[in-house]
């Protein structure tokens, strides 16, 4: 059965999409089935897997609505080897609806059952904020992987999350855990990011990856181009950075269902 990571944080810009794009290519990349769940109504990491978000008859939207069924929706990406349920401006118009809907927390849940057995991992690009479709995100998953860049405010925003994972594990997913933090966009040239980054590691421990993700042209550049920077470059040091964080990522989670 795959293992279902929410990609968040309530902060936004700090590389978020980025980070679920590149490591669905890089589990793709080790031999992992993925598919990558876009749940941002921006559509950015539909685009960024190379799709057109405004050529889509059905996407995201329509499975939370129950109008669509996922396997009807999912589509593969041209740019790399993993599948996608892509969004669009769409899905911002489910955020409304879904309120007084039932079952409104668990629609991705049960949309994805039908399918975790043909993937490893399902990964699932969350909003920058604690909506419905965040909610979603969180409902169904098995943890959260954190990306977050090494400045002051991002560690205010981290306790917001922390907080917030702590409320769904307890009120709505018992098997919701944070998995851990990314450090993403890192510059070791700055001492607050230095600092920073050692705050992390004192407070969180183990929870912190050992993989860290360097400040990278080529991956911002990448999306222009409908491509994973995983693939768009695989020799620049970002997406070297990105296969080397996903097989991290494997290892880590191929040893808690040890």
């Amino acid at each position: 059965m795959a293992r279902v990571l929410a990609i968040a944080n309530q902060k936004g810009g700090v590389g978020k999409t980025t980070t679920t794009v590149n490591v669905a290519a890089g589990l793709a990349h080790i031999g992992k089935r993925v598919l990558m769940v876009d749940l941002d109504p921006q559509g950015n990491a539909t685009m960024g897997a190379g799709i057109d978000k405004r050529s889509l008859d059905q996407s995201v939207y329509h499975v939370l609505l129950e109008t669509a069924g996922l396997e009807h929706v999912r589509t593969r990406s041209p740019a790399a080897n993993f599948d996608v349920l892509p969004a669009n401006r769409e899905l911002a118009g489910a955020e409304v609806e879904l309120v007084d809907l039932d079952r409104r927390e668990t629609r991705l849940r049960e949309a994805l059952a039908p399918v975790e057995d043909e993937y490893d991992f399902v990964l699932i690009d969350c909003p920058p904020s604690l909506s419905m479709l965040t909610l979603n995100g969180l409902c169904c998953a098995h943890g959260v992987v954190v990306p977050m860049q090494c400045e002051y405010f991002a560690l205010e925003g981290l306790s917001d999350l922390v907080n917030t994972v702590k409320q769904v594990h307890r009120n709505l997913n018992p098997r919701l855990e944070l998995i851990g933090l990314l450090r993403v966009m890192f510059d070791p040239r700055i001492s607050l990011q230095q600092q920073v980054s050692d705050q992390l590691k004192a407070h969180f421990g183990g929870k912190v990856f050992d993989t860290i993700i360097p400040r990278n042209v080529r991956l911002a550049e990448a999306p222009s181009y409908g491509q994973p920077g995983v693939v768009f470059d695989p020799s620049s040091k970002g997406a070297k950075a990105f296969v080397a964080f996903s097989s991290e990522l494997a290892d880590r989670m191929a040893a808690t269902t040890a």
